[in-house]
């Protein structure tokens, strides 16, 4: 009975101390720790593989230092350490400018946006036409070891860009892009835009990365990859003029050394929008297939 009795009271000190003094309380924090959870999730997975991570990384272990170094009776090297973190907390809007840009574009396009505003089937045929447009385009200039560079705009709008280069509005075809792209045409150097299944822009110039921890392999192309997926949701398709390697760029991340397949996968993947979009793009590929064989 004492012990009961102890582990009761035990109970209850926690409960006071928690301030939990009913099953709303309890629901209350249960409600709120899922939600600081899901923040901090979402927080991780915005700086995860980008510049930002390796920010974080050295903010902790200032922090971490300065705590050590209060425990040691370190004050000197204490203090000028507190200051640091300090001066840390007003740059960090400017230190993480891209990610912040990024992330609230993230969420005013979505929210309430998927559940009021659908893809109709048009548009998910000509975004299928897209895709194999861009796969069958890249396909041949990576054979022919033509430079490309191929920017296709989603959520967050980079009008700045294409007001760069020379106004198109032209039907996307794997035929135009490798006339757009052909050496010593006027607009085969820069990045040919695409905007709602149209070729918006050629010949843009774009922001280039500026991460230096980047291989010396990698050229201004796909800096320029790189650059313009560190602001924006676009995705960047990138052929090699050397080595005729394709690539993609998202979330100022890059990958390398792509097959066709593996690009039409890649691109299915983020303009298509459900899974329902997503298995009929494969159904028609592989009775594509069927009919070829």
């Amino acid at each position: 009975m004492p012990e009961s009795k102890t582990f009761v009271d035990i109970i209850n000190y926690i409960g006071n101390f928690l301030g939990l003094n009913g099953p709303w309380d309890i629901l209350r924090m249960i409600i709120e720790l899922s939600i600081v959870s899901y923040v901090v999730y979402k927080g991780i997975q915005l700086v995860r593989e980008t510049r930002a991570i390796q920010l974080v990384k050295g903010i902790l272990f200032i922090l971490l230092f300065s705590k050590l170094s209060q425990m040691l009776g370190l004050k000197t090297l204490a203090f000028i350490l507190s200051g640091m973190l300090q001066i840390f907390g007003f740059g960090l809007i400017v230190l993480f400018q891209p990610e912040l840009r990024r992330a609230l574009e993230k969420l005013g396009s979505s929210g309430f946006q998927d559940i009021v505003v659908r893809r109709n089937d048009e548009e998910r045929v000509k975004t299928i036409a897209s895709i194999e447009s861009i796969v069958q385009a890249c396909t041949k200039l990576s054979q022919e070891y033509v430079g490309a560079l191929i920017i296709i705009e989603r959520g967050t709008k980079i009008g700045d860009i294409v007001n760069t280069g020379t106004q198109m509005d032209a039907m996307l075809s794997a035929e135009l892009l490798g006339n757009i792209f052909t050496p010593k045409t006027p607009l085969h150097d820069g990045a040919v835009i695409i905007r709602n299944n149209l070729i918006k822009a050629a010949a843009c110039y774009l922001p280039l990365t500026q991460n230096a921890g980047l291989s010396r392999e990698l050229g201004t192309r796909h800096r320029a990859a790189l650059g313009i997926t560190e602001v924006s949701d676009a995705i960047a398709v990138v052929v090699s003029e050397e080595s005729g390697k394709i690539s993609y760029a998202h979330s100022g991340g890059l990958t390398r050394n792509l097959t066709p397949d593996l690009l039409r996968k890649a691109l299915t993947k983020f303009l298509l929008e459900s899974e329902t979009d997503r298995k009929l793009f494969t159904f028609r590929k592989v009775k594509q297939s069927e009919q070829a064989d």
